[in-house]
């Protein structure tokens, strides 16, 4: 089994780069996936967050108010660490046991937004780095995602910095140009990996 960390920051393309690497065969391991399930209604996880951030961060419905919650943790560094401190531990034995459900031979990919942030990347024995210019992750979030100029940069400057983030690489995919180009760059990828598994 080759442990794969794959990141980037928020707009990078990186969920696009984890789809391209599942249709080719890797078993894909999405910890924001993970991070949504260990804090579904009627989970302990749920429980924990409001018991840290109050009842106002559920929707009528008894769902996270994610928008919410990330409109409290991204402007304080400490309300971040609250959050962390709940929800990365059960995320961490979530991927413990699909990483362990996995097929012995499989490449299995760990798309992990916080990989770098949160020094995970000795985990792995590889660690791809999906990246792109601040300027089209910006324009990626505003125009795609609807979020506003000022709300994408508070995400970003919260995360680590591309030059961080290509510190820790053993593969960087360059997605600043079209999806023909990124589905190139992840089937070299792909044959380098698998050629390491």
């Amino acid at each position: 089994m080759l442990n794969v960390g794959l990141t980037g920051g928020i707009g990078s393309g990186k969920s696009e780069v984890a789809a391209l690497l599942a249709a080719h065969g890797a078993v894909v391991i999405d910890a924001d996936r993970l991070a949504r399930e260990v804090v579904a209604p009627g989970t302990p996880g749920l429980a924990a967050v409001t018991a840290e951030f109050g009842d106002g961060v559920l929707l009528s419905s008894g769902e996270l108010d994610r928008e919410r919650l990330g409109s409290i943790v991204f402007a304080d560094p400490d309300r971040l660490a609250a959050l962390n401190a709940i929800v990365h531990p059960l995320v961490a034995e979530l991927t413990r046991q699909r990483t362990e459900a996995a097929p012995a031979d499989a490449v299995v990919v760990h798309d992990v937004p916080l990989l770098v942030e949160n020094g995970l990347e000795s985990r792995y024995d590889e660690v791809v780095v999906v990246d792109a210019p601040e300027e089209v992750r910006l324009d990626r979030l505003t125009s795609r995602r609807g979020m506003t100029e000022d709300a994408a940069r508070a995400r970003m400057a919260s995360q680590a910095t591309r030059e961080q983030r290509r510190a820790v690489a053993t593969f960087v995919i360059d997605n600043s140009g079209t999806l023909d180009d990124l589905a190139t760059q992840v089937d070299a990828l792909w044959k380098a990996l698998t050629s390491r598994a």
